[in-house]
């Protein structure tokens, strides 16, 4: 089958240009695809050069030169106003072949801004394309409601992330790392933008007691959206030796940072926030979470079971929550090990695969 895939890949990693490499590479042994790639070379949302528009001047042209010949076509939609007028000449382009499209929102939270009524505009131009789609994803129940009422019922499918099959540990691994909790090992794993909760983290550990400072250690890793950004944060934390930031890591760096870890918090309240691949990796990893129920992190996190849930924005929900990780060794480890579990049990990139290409070729009315 001959497979039109229009989304980003990395470089840069981000939890939408990794589930998009994922699901190519099981889409690869078994069908005939083109790539059109969406990923840009920053973070920051939007059209923020006249460099971005020639980019997508030259998508557009892509996307116009290859659909033809698609008997499916594959498309991760934006969450931005500027991305989304983009996903629109993208519908326009391939009108005909709507009703095999396949569209696959990996965030959330900024959909629902468009499609709830905050740009009415914005939600006039996507319904009449949306109608004629071939089928919707979202990731979890919490963003079914994005669709409903304007894509069928039947065309929305749930298809929740993955962890990576490297990053599985085991419960013997969890056992030794957790008979050493001193120090308390708290790692932030995320692309360091605003929203993210990384500023939040830091200032929540700075108002600890002097004693429970002492117990813990921070580490983070991830990109930011500039060199200023990068250089402000740098210099937040230059005389603070229990924080340690990691730079953006992958492979073995960045399994070492979750097999070390006892706690991995995320504490976010990102604009374009979908279902967080950390959150999962933190689980095969056998670490407690800290996070907030932000977009659709409720379908995935259960506060007690998985670890300890915060307010978005709170400092002292999040000064509160390390001192319970402190205090609480032996709840984080039984913690941990759940975690472990419910990742082994639904969160295998084999299942997503799996489920992504057989929407797709159903909706290309394949088997």
């Amino acid at each position: 089958m001959k497979v039109l895939f229009i989304g980003p890949l990395p470089e840069p990693v981000t939890g939408q240009s990794l589930a998009c490499q994922v699901l190519l590479d099981g889409l690869r042994p078994t069908h005939q695809i083109d790539v059109v790639d969406l990923n840009k070379k920053e973070f920051r949302q939007g059209i923020s050069s006249t460099g971005r528009v020639r980019e997508i001047l030259k998508i557009l042209w892509r996307v116009w030169q290859k659909h033809g010949a698609a008997e499916v076509i594959y498309l991760t939609v934006s969450e931005s106003l500027a991305g989304n007028l983009k996903d629109l000449l993208i519908y326009v382009l391939c009108f005909n072949q709507l009703g095999t499209m396949v569209i696959h929102l990996h965030g959330g939270a900024g959909m629902s801004r468009i499609m709830g009524g905050e740009r009415p505009m914005l939600r006039r131009l996507n319904v009449p394309f949306l109608k004629r789609l071939g089928g919707a994803i979202v990731l979890g129940q919490q963003h079914v409601s994005v669709y409903q009422g304007v894509v069928p019922d039947r065309k929305i499918h749930v298809v929740p992330n993955f962890a990576e099959d490297d990053l599985f540990t085991t419960p013997e691994r969890i056992q030794a790392k957790f008979s050493q909790t001193t120090p308390l090992k708290v790692l932030f794993l995320s692309n360091l933008l605003p929203g993210k909760g990384h500023d939040e983290l830091i200032d929540a550990f700075l108002a600890l007691d002097e004693r429970t400072r002492a117990a813990i250690q921070i580490d983070l890793a991830g990109g930011f959206e500039s060199e200023r950004q990068r250089q402000s944060f740098l210099g937040r934390i230059a005389s603070e030796p229990r924080i340690r930031y990691h730079g953006t890591v992958a492979g073995e760096r960045k399994r070492t940072l979750f097999d070390q870890a006892h706690v991995f918090c995320l504490p976010t309240y990102y604009p374009y926030e979908g279902q967080p691949i950390s959150i999962l990796e933190a689980y095969a990893s056998g670490c407690a979470v800290i996070t907030t129920d932000h977009s659709g992190i409720p379908d995935i996190f259960r506060e007690g079971v998985n670890g300890f849930k915060v307010a978005t924005q709170s400092v002292d929900d999040l000064r509160h929550a390390l001192g319970r990780a402190v205090a609480e060794p032996d709840r984080l480890r039984q913690m941990a090990t759940t975690n472990l579990e419910t990742a082994r049990a639904s969160y295998r990139t084999s299942v997503y695969t799996k489920t992504l290409v057989q929407i797709l070729d159903s909706v290309a009315g394949v088997g």
